[in-house]
C-alpha cells in the first residue's frame, strides 16, 4: 500500500473575523499515514501544552491534563511545581479546529490522568485520585477516592489511565487496582498489574497495555477471573506478551537514551526498536474500513511514529501481527512529534494526544549518552508546545456526536447498538449512572437478541449497573447466544450461586458443555467453583471432567485453581476419594496453592510493603521508586521486561558485584538460575542520578537482599563510594561475562 504524503499550510495564524476563534494552522509536510487516511491537527498551541490524555464531554468537546511540569530541563527540576492544568477544549465555529480554550482547574502537581464519569471528573494529581463535580465548566464538591493511588516512583511508572471497562469497573496502568462508583459511593478492588503507560480494551472486554520495550500485552480473558484465589499466583493468560516483532521504521536518527546499544539501532543509525512503547489503542470507532476493526495501535513517541498491529483471536488466545514489516501507519520527520496516547473518539476517528516536545525521557533513567545529544542538539527548548491529531478515512462520513445529556433511556438503548464502540461505552455508562429504570424492558428485550452479540453484552452489564439483571434472563440467554456473550453470563451468574437456583445452573452447564466450545468450556473452568458452596460434589464432578479433558492447557487448569476460591482442600480430598487423575500441571499448581494457603504467603498484589522506618524500609521505598518497575514489586521479574532478583545468584552472591550493577547498569544476555534471559532493555545504572547518596544505594542493596534472598546482607557506604571508581569496559554497563570473571 502507497504512502501520501499530507500537505497543509505553514505554520501562521489565520486571522479570523471574531479574533476569539483564531485558529493556528500547522504544516504536516514531514508526516506520512497510510493511503486513504487524513490527517489533522484540530487542536495545538497556544491553546495547550504537553497534553498527556484526554476525554470527550457529551458537547463533544476535549478534556486534557496537561502536564507542564514534566522535564523542561534535563534534571527535571520543575516536577514538584503547581504548573499542570485541566483544560476544556472546543471548537465554537464547528470548523473541526478547536479555537477556544478554557481552563478547569489548575495549580496541579504533576497531573496524569482523566476521565468524565458519573457526571464528574475523575483525575489524579499523585498520589491522589479525585473525583469532582462539574458545575458550569467549573470544579464543584470534591471527594477524595483514593489517597495512595498514586505514591512514590517516576512520572514513568506511576498508575495511569482510568478506562471505564465493559464490566463498569475503571481499570489503570501501571496499577494493580480498579475502581466503581455504587449507590454513591467509591469501591476499590485488587486487580492484576497491567503495563506501564495506556491502558485499551476490545470488543469483548479484555485489557491491553504494553511497557517501553514490549509494544503490546494483554490478557487472554476478561479481567480479573485469574486472581480470584489470594493464595495462587497465575502463570498464563494475563500479562501476555502478544508480539516478539519491537521493531520500528522511523524517518529519521533520533537519539534514544541507550542508542550505543548494540542492536538499538541499525546499520543507519535509525532506532531498530521500541524503547519507549506506549498509549496502546484498540480500534473500535467504525469509521475505518472493516479490515482495521479492532486493530492495536501503539505509539512510539522515540522514533516518531504510531504502529499498526492486526490482532487475532481464536477461541481465548491472542496474538498480534506487524501490518507491514518495513513501514508504519503514521510517521514523521519531525523529531518533536511525541505521540503519547491514543484514543477512539465519539466521530469514530482515532486521536493522537501529542506531547510535542524535545525531551520526553525521565531525567531518573536519562544516560550520559542521551544527555550529551540533547545539549548538542538543543532538544530541551523545544517547549510550551502540544498537539491533538485527528485521524480519519476518507472514504467514510464521521458519526454524528450524541448529545448523551439530552437523550432519553430509549434513546440511550438504542445507541447500545451503534457501530462506534465509544458511543456504546458512552451510553452503557449513562443508562447507570442516571439510573434509567425506564429501560429496564428494552434491555431485557436486547439481552435476548442473539442476532446482536455485542449489544447484547453492554445490555447486561447496563441491567447490573442499575441492579435489574435477574438469573431468569442469564439463563436464557446463555442458551441462544455465541461463546462470547455466553462467557460473560457465566462470569455474572456466579452472583447468583444460591440453592435455589442449583438445579437450573446444572441444567445449563450440561447444555453448554454439549456445545463442546472451548471458549465456553474455559469460562464454565472459571465461574464453576463459585457454585461449589452450595452444591459441592456436582460441581467438583464437572470440574475435575473439565481438568481431565483440557489436561494439556494450563490456562484451563489455572482457571480452574482461580475459581475455586477458598475450597483447595476440599478438592484435593473429593479428587483423591474418587480415584481421580489430575494432571502434572493442575496437581503441582494445587499443591502449591494449598501450601501458600498454609503459609499465608498471598499473591503479592494483595500484600503491600508495611515495614517500619529503618534503613531496609528507606531502602523499599527507592527500590518501588525505581526498580520494581522492572523487576516487579516482589522480586519476581516481569516477563519481557526484567529478569526475577529472587534467590538470583546476582543478589544471594557478592554484595559488592551487586553494589557494581546497581551503580553501573547491565546489559546483554543474562542467566538467572540457569535460565537465559534476552530483554530488549537495558538496567540503566544509578551512578548518574545525583539525588542517590552513597548511603541510598546501600539501603537499596540492604532491601533487595533481605526481600529476595535467604541471606540478607549490607553493604556500607564508604564501599559503595569505593564501587562507583569501578568501571565496566563499556558505558553501557556491565555484561555477564565480566561480572564471571570477577568470581
Amino acid at each position: 500500500m502507497s504512502y501520501r504524503i499530507i500537505h497543509l499550510l505553514p505554520l501562521l495564524f489565520i486571522i479570523a473575523c471574531q479574533p476569539t476563534f483564531d485558529e493556528p494552522v500547522i504544516s504536516l509536510d514531514q508526516y506520512q499515514i497510510e493511503d486513504g487516511f487524513e490527517l489533522k491537527v484540530i487542536a495545538s498551541e497556544p491553546f495547550l501544552e504537553a497534553p498527556v490524555v484526554i476525554d470527550f464531554d457529551s458537547k463533544g468537546r476535549i478534556w486534557t491534563v496537561e502536564m507542564r511540569g514534566y522535564m523542561r530541563d534535563v534534571d527535571g527540576s520543575t516536577e514538584d511545581q503547581p504548573t499542570g492544568v485541566i483544560s476544556i477544549l472546543e471548537d465554537q465555529d464547528k470548523d473541526g479546529v478547536m479555537d477556544h480554550s478554557k481552563i478547569f482547574m489548575d495549580h496541579l502537581v504533576m497531573p496524569r490522568a482523566l476521565a468524565l464519569v458519573y457526571g464528574g471528573l475523575l483525575y489524579v494529581e499523585s498520589p491522589n485520585l479525585w473525583f469532582v463535580e462539574i458545575e458550569n465548566d467549573k470544579p464543584g464538591k470534591k471527594v477524595l477516592v483514593d489517597s495512595v493511588y498514586a505514591v512514590g516512583g517516576n512520572p514513568e511508572h506511576q498508575p495511569n489511565g482510568l478506562m471505564l471497562g465493559i464490566d463498569n469497573w475503571i481499570y489503570n496502568a501501571k496499577s494493580n487496582s480498579r475502581y466503581q462508583k455504587k449507590n454513591g459511593k467509591w469501591m476499590k478492588e485488587v486487580a492484576a498489574m497491567k503495563g506501564q503507560w495506556g491502558i485499551t480494551k476490545d470488543d469483548f472486554g479484555r485489557l491491553y497495555y504494553n511497557d517501553n520495550s514490549t509494544q503490546l500485552k494483554g490478557d487472554y480473558v476478561l479481567p480479573n477471573l485469574l486472581i480470584r484465589n489470594r493464595y495462587f499466583k497465575p502463570k498464563n493468560g494475563i500479562n501476555k506478551t502478544l508480539t516478539t516483532n519491537q521493531k520500528v521504521y522511523p524517518l529519521i536518527v533520533n537519539p534514544v537514551n541507550r542508542g550505543y546499544i548494540p542492536g538499538v539501532l541499525d546499520e543507519d543509525s535509525l532506532l531498530a526498536r521500541f524503547t519507549s512503547a506506549c498509549g496502546p489503542l484498540v480500534y473500535r470507532g467504525g469509521q475505518f474500513p472493516q479490515a482495521y476493526d479492532q486493530n492495536a495501535f501503539v505509539c512510539a513517541p522515540e522514533a516518531n511514529l504510531v504502529k499498526r498491529n492486526i490482532l487475532s483471536i481464536s477461541d481465548y488466545y491472542v496474538s498480534a501481527k506487524q501490518a507491514w514489516d518495513d513501514k508504519e501507519f503514521l510517521v514523521a520527520s519531525d523529531d518533536a512529534f511525541r505521540p503519547v496516547n491514543l484514543f477512539n473518539g465519539p466521530d469514530g476517528a482515532m486521536y493522537i494526544v501529542d506531547m510535542h516536545r524535545g525531551v520526553i525521557q525521565h531525567n531518573a533513567f536519562l544516560s550520559p549518552y542521551l544527555k550529551e545529544h540533547i545539549k548538542r542538539m538543543q532538544s530541551d527548548t523545544i517547549l510550551g508546545m502540544g498537539r491533538i491529531l485527528k485521524v480519519q478515512h476518507q472514504n467514510q462520513e464521521l458519526n454524528p456526536i450524541p448529545d448523551f445529556d439530552n437523550l432519553s433511556a430509549q434513546e440511550l438503548v438504542k445507541l447500545l447498538q451503534h457501530k462506534n464502540g465509544w458511543v456504546r461505552d458512552r451510553a452503557q455508562h449513562y443508562l447507570i449512572y442516571k439510573n434509567q429504570q425506564e429501560a429496564v424492558s428494552e434491555l431485557e428485550k436486547m439481552l435476548l437478541d442473539n442476532s446482536k452479540p455485542l449489544s447484547q453484552i453492554h445490555a447486561m452489564y447496563a441491567l447490573k449497573g442499575i441492579e435489574k439483571l435477574t438469573f431468569e434472563n442469564l439463563i436464557d440467554a446463555a442458551k441462544n447466544s455465541n461463546q462470547e456473550v455466553c462467557a460473560h453470563v457465566l462470569v455474572l451468574l456466579e452472583g447468583y450461586a444460591e440453592n435455589d437456583r442449583v438445579e437450573k445452573m446444572n441444567q445449563l452447564t450440561k447444555e453448554l458443555l454439549a456445545k463442546k466450545n472451548p471458549t465456553i468450556d474455559l469460562y464454565l473452568s472459571f465461574t464453576l467453583g463459585s457454585w461449589a458452596n452450595v452444591s459441592r460434589n456436582e460441581t467438583f464432578r464437572l470440574l475435575s471432567d473439565l481438568s481431565t479433558k483440557y489436561a494439556d492447557e494450563p490456562l484451563f487448569q489455572e482457571a480452574i485453581i482461580s475459581g475455586l476460591g477458598e475450597n483447595e482442600e476440599a478438592y484435593l480430598e473429593f479428587v483423591k476419594s474418587r480415584n481421580i487423575s489430575q494432571g502434572d500441571y493442575f496437581s503441582e499448581q494445587l499443591a502449591q496453592t494449598i501450601e501458600n494457603k498454609k503459609n499465608k504467603k498471598v499473591n503479592s498484589i494483595f500484600s503491600p510493603f508495611t515495614h517500619h522506618d529503618d534503613a531496609r524500609t528507606k531502602g523499599m521505598r527507592f527500590y518501588k521508586a525505581i526498580c520494581s518497575a522492572c523487576h516487579g514489586i516482589d522480586g519476581l521479574g516481569i516477563d519481557g521486561l526484567a529478569p526475577p532478583l529472587m534467590e538470583s545468584e546476582y543478589v544471594t552472591g557478592s554484595v559488592e558485584r551487586l553494589g557494581l550493577i546497581v551503580l553501573h547498569g547491565l546489559y546483554g544476555p543474562v542467566h538467572v538460575n540457569g535460565e537465559l534471559y534476552e530483554l530488549n532493555g537495558v538496567m540503566p545504572g544509578l551512578i548518574n542520578n545525583k539525588t542517590l547518596t552513597d548511603s541510598d544505594i546501600a539501603d537499596i542493596i540492604s532491601f533487595v537482599t533481605n526481600s529476595f534472598s535467604r541471606n540478607p546482607r549490607g553493604i556500607n557506604p564508604d564501599q559503595v563510594g569505593k564501587l562507583r571508581m569501578k568501571k565496566p569496559l563499556k558505558a553501557a554497563g556491565y555484561t555477564e561475562e565480566e561480572l564471571v570473571e570477577m568470581e
